[in-house]
């Protein structure tokens, strides 16, 4: 599917107004748009960026979403000792860090600071745990999200079936380090430490870097309505 039959399908479903879930919880918002489209995987192409994603959003979900993991070469404490120096235990006693960092210090005393260029993880007692470039976020997001189709939904519930009625579109393309520098700084963007003791080493299920679904459309540099 192109951009253009896109945009002329989307206009169709838009004025059905609410239409029923084809597919029950979380994932019915998406499965029911692309039923609707008529398409059986995210086939939508965009000229210079090949098959794109398509991403439906319920209007009222605060929902948390993970754009990508990224931990190489960004640890500069081994991260062992920092488990076992800041970490905190969980309820078998096992030390872990398990934080949503942000600009403030949490109770263990680690925050995340905006240096020129870098985005790092420092203890209050001066320590800096791991950094990384914002150039090289940008990169690694442009990779995996280079432009998306971002679609917005009402929700309601009828008779113990949810209808969405899809209202919005947009294309998202781009990001710069200066866009997301801001939105760290706003806490748009939330970095999650995900890392325990495990015996002799640190075992890491990999650094996230999330977003609330409603602010996907600040992330990218062109916003625009289809």
């Amino acid at each position: 599917m192109t951009l253009e039959e896109f945009q002329r399908k989307f206009s169709e479903i838009r004025e059905l107004g609410f239409v029923e879930t084809k597919r029950r919880g979380p994932t019915g918002i998406g499965h029911t748009l692309e039923q609707l489209l008529g398409l059986t995987e995210n086939n939508i192409a965009l000229p210079d960026f090949g098959d794109i994603e398509l991403k439906a959003h319920r209007s009222s979900s605060p929902s948390l979403i993970t754009l990508f993991t990224f931990n190489r070469k960004a640890w500069i404490m081994n991260p062992e000792a920092a488990v076992r120096k800041y970490g905190t235990p969980d309820s078998t006693g096992r030390l872990g860090l398990y934080f949503t960092m942000s600009l403030t210090p949490n109770a263990a005393g680690v925050f995340l600071r905006i240096e020129e260029g870098e985005l790092q993880v420092r203890h209050i007692d001066g320590t800096l745990i791991a950094k990384w470039g914002l150039i090289n976020i940008t990169e690694r997001f442009m990779r995996k999200i280079p432009a998306l189709i971002f679609v917005t939904a009402s929700s309601e519930e009828r008779n113990g079936s949810e209808y969405f009625w899809y209202s919005r579109a947009q294309l998202l393309e781009g990001s710069s380090p200066a866009i997301l520098r801001e939105q760290f700084a706003v806490h748009g963007v939330v970095l999650d430490l995900r890392l325990h003791d495990h015996q002799t080493r640190a075992r890491n299920h990999g650094t996230g870097f999330r977003v609330y679904e409603s602010n996907l459309p600040r992330l990218f540099a062109q916003v625009r309505d289809l």
